[in-house]
């Protein structure tokens, strides 16, 4: 059994410039239910208490956890002796979340771009860094300090947690998640295309009859020109071609294949994809509930450097003869099929054109760390 408590945080928007406004971020705390025949001493409950803490942080950009019941890790954790802290990353979950809707409250695009800018893994961080401190206050001193495990691009903000605050940490766990430090946007999709290139081809390998099927799909799509998904997202061929984005987890070729075969086994019954598989693509393609990862997704690669839509620029260079499926690529035609996104795309091009990000990597500090880190890659991500 889980003791779960739920907690909310106020921090500022922006840590240099505390005149800017707060926001509030949310977290679960959790830890193993622990029930005794006899009633507790203060000093059990004290020491029950006080378990080391470790922070875990989500992958995205833009997505919160999920409720600690549902995650097969936190048993895992608990049994090591921690107890969890599930955090919400600013502007995800139920920490402030961001959406459309609640950008307009910003203001024009200027203040919405100048709100966004603080949603990268820096302030992130310092949000870290500002609950530890909090929940920490009243440990003894060889427990202030916490672990933090980073799954994916939660493990781009471990690398930026131990560049700018280690002595907050006192290990540290990715997976998923070596950033790609000293890389340009350009450098990053260069390596990304190439690896999707060679995942496609392990797709086709592995179902050589969705050569055609994609092919006459994707004409299927191009000739009605107005199939739409169930919140009103265009369904284009050029979207469609971005259900590639499930190659780099676990069973994505199959579940590619899964949606392929189910929109060729509507067209043959139906003659048209069925309202069932059309959710079932909005699921894999729509980014209606997470827009974060649309807006920053590139902006996670910045350092004193625009991206410019990187995916889109360098994604011209690759040309195959099959139709290849995109990766976790985020292109300015996703901005025009949805409606969820489509009045966001003048915030998008300020923060795609914008030069001057701060660092995010402190190399030096990086090359004498002293926290134990231990990171786990996934071979086709």
């Amino acid at each position: 059994k889980l003791s779960i408590s739920e907690l909310l945080f106020e921090v500022p928007i922006d840590y240099s410039n505390t005149g800017f406004g707060s926001l509030q971020l949310f977290a679960r705390s959790v830890s193993k239910y622990e029930h005794s025949a006899r009633l507790p001493t203060d000093q059990e409950i004290k020491k029950s208490s006080q378990k080391p803490w470790l922070v875990y942080l989500q992958g995205g950009p833009g997505f919160g956890c999920s409720p600690p019941q549902n995650l097969t890790l936190t048993n895992t954790i608990l049994d090591k002796g921690y107890q969890i802290l599930y955090l919400d990353q600013r502007g995800t979950g139920l920490s402030s979340p961001i959406s459309a809707q609640s950008l307009t409250l910003r203001g024009n695009v200027q203040k919405q771009f100048e709100y966004l800018k603080c949603f990268r893994a820096d302030n992130i961080v310092r949000d870290c860094e500002a609950i530890r401190k909090i929940i920490t206050t009243d440990y003894p001193e060889e427990l202030k300090k916490w672990s933090i495990l980073g799954q994916s691009f939660g493990g781009f903000c471990v690398f930026t947690y131990l560049s700018l605050y280690p002595e907050g940490l006192c290990e540290a766990f990715t997976t998923g998640g070596i950033p790609p430090i000293g890389q340009s946007p350009d450098q990053v999709y260069k390596s990304t295309y190439a690896k999707v290139i060679e995942r496609n081809k392990a797709y086709y390998q592995k179902f050589p009859e969705d050569v055609e099927t994609v092919h006459s799909l994707s004409q299927h799509i191009n000739s009605k020109a107005n199939i739409t998904l169930p919140s009103g997202i265009a369904l284009t061929v050029q979207l469609f071609l971005t259900l590639g984005r499930a190659f780099g987890f676990h069973g994505g070729l199959d579940s590619v294949h899964e949606l392929i075969l189910r929109m060729k086994t509507d067209l043959a019954q139906f003659k048209f994809i069925t309202r069932p598989t059309l959710g079932a693509l909005e699921n894999a393609l729509s980014f209606e509930n997470n827009v974060l990862y649309a807006l920053l997704h590139e902006a996670i690669y910045c350092e004193k450097i625009s991206s410019n839509w990187a995916a889109e620029r360098v994604g011209k260079n690759f040309r195959e003869s099959a139709l290849f499926f995109a990766g976790e690529m985020i292109y300015p035609f996703l901005f025009e099929v949805s409606p969820e996104l489509r009045d966001l795309f003048p915030v998008a091009e300020k923060i795609a054109l914008f030069e001057s990000w701060p660092q995010l990597y402190d190399q030096s500090q990086l090359s004498q760390n002293k926290v134990p880190l231990y990171a786990a890659t996934f071979i086709d991500d």
